[in-house]
């Protein structure tokens, strides 16, 4: 049995590439399914981010070609030559899959070092594999495992308790380009997990007015009502762009959201006044050429890398400190996965007993029908159930000796707890 990672995150992939390998909501159950329906692996789950595309695939049998195998499937599957895959995946086995994981759901490997959301996209990437049942016992292991480091960590240490995310930088780059907020009116595109931080971070800093853009009226709605906000769909973008100064799109959206021509046509109602918007959508939901327009700073999502690095060192510290429990986290895990290797043999010698015992009592049963006293059975049962129990393993013994292999004598006397003791 094989355990790797496949996968491409904001160190090894820009966004232009992270965006042409991300697994929508709706093409994630059918590629789990395309995996396991084609015996590439026997299980998988799919990490996608706008910061990380991850495979985590269980192969039954070792196979130079599995690697191979999937990178080919993952290349086939969203249309990209394979030499450019290649040129920004990364592949970890064994040991390293285990440690790897680990140190994604602490958010040790995230652009902003832990930061908290990746484990609950870690967990909905888990339970949409496990409900698609593209899971078994070892892939359920290893991620049960990695939530509960990842509350451990989040527990001993203090890794989490600064205000650092790209929701804390996108409204940090807001506050340099235009001061106080006070008088400012921003536009948030979405209503998830980022849009929700961005709108509190506003929030929390005094934002003079904001708007709530989302497919769904009832859920801008809902995050509008928050934060004393205006809530209106997708479509009447166009009709509020003009009002905005601030605006921060996060939306699964596979087409974009904003185009030049709509921001060219708000920028002349706005008679040049600038506009800031923070793209955090992968793939992009504001048309890239639209930075190439005066009076728009337009920030994607690897922009931000830098700002957020200002707001790192507190906890650098912390991070040596998680990574000292996943080191030990790491052991227990590899500890465990070997002890399987043990299973079915234990099974095996547990059936040839019961076999054997079952042989012997029936035996002894028949004695007592003959007329045999208990006495006499009792022994019976004792002496050959211990000669035929031992046979085999004093067969093994002296043929050791004879061959010389030391190592099973030795661990015949560890198994049993014998006395090291030679006669002479």
């Amino acid at each position: 049995m094989q355990l790797f990672a496949f996968g491409l995150n904001h160190n090894t992939a820009p966004v232009s590439v992270r965006e042409q390998v991300n697994f929508s909501p709706e093409r994630l159950k059918h590629a789990l399914h395309d995996i396991v329906e084609h015996d590439l692996a026997t299980e998988i789950v799919i990490i996608s981010t706008c910061n990380r595309t991850e495979l985590y695939c269980v192969f039954e049998h070792e196979n130079g070609k599995n690697v191979t195998t999937i990178n080919n499937w993952l290349s086939h599957y969203h249309n990209i030559p394979t030499q450019v895959l290649q040129n920004h995946l990364y592949i970890y086995e064994k040991d390293e899959v285990v440690r790897h994981l680990l140190r994604v759901a602490c958010g040790l490997d995230s652009m902003v070092l832990g930061e908290p959301q990746i484990l609950g996209q870690i967990k909905l990437a888990y339970n949409t594999a496990k409900k698609n049942k593209t899971t078994k016992r070892l892939l359920n292991k290893l991620f049960e495992y990695a939530f509960s480091v990842a509350k451990q960590v989040r527990t001993d240490t203090a890794i989490g308790s600064s205000p650092v995310s790209v929701a804390f930088a996108a409204v940090r780059l807001a506050q340099q380009i235009f001061g106080n907020l006070k008088e400012n009116t921003a536009l948030l595109i979405g209503a998830g997990e980022t849009i929700e931080l961005a709108a509190r971070h506003l929030h929390e800093n005094q934002l003079g007015r904001m708007i709530v853009a989302n497919r769904t009226l009832e859920r801008a709605s809902k995050l509008a009502k928050e934060f004393s906000g205006f809530a209106i769909t997708l479509e009447e973008i166009s009709a509020h762009l003009a009002e905005a100064d601030v605006v921060i799109s996060s939306t699964a959206s596979q087409t974009y959201i904003l185009s030049k021509v709509e921001v060219e046509q708000a920028i002349k109602i706005r008679k040049h006044r600038p506009i800031f918007m923070v793209d955090i959508a992968v793939p992009r939901d504001i048309e890239p050429s639209v930075g190439d327009l005066d009076d728009i700073y337009l920030y994607s999502v690897d922009d931000l890398n830098e700002v957020i690095q200002d707001n790192l060192r507190c906890r650098e510290q912390e991070a040596l400190k998680a990574e000292e429990i996943i080191d030990t986290q790491v052991t227990h895990f590899i500890s465990w996965w070997r002890s399987l290797d043990v299973v079915k043999t234990i099974c095996n010698l547990r059936e040839q007993t019961q076999e054997h015992k079952n042989n012997i009592v029936n035996k002894a049963k028949r004695m007592l029908d003959n007329g045999k006293t208990p006495y006499e059975v009792v022994d019976y049962l004792a002496h050959t159930l211990t000669n035929t129990l031992m046979h085999s393993p004093c067969v093994q013994l002296r043929q050791a000796s004879y061959d010389g292999q030391d190592e099973l004598i030795t661990a015949t006397q560890q198994l049993f707890q014998l006395p090291d003791d030679n006669l002479t």
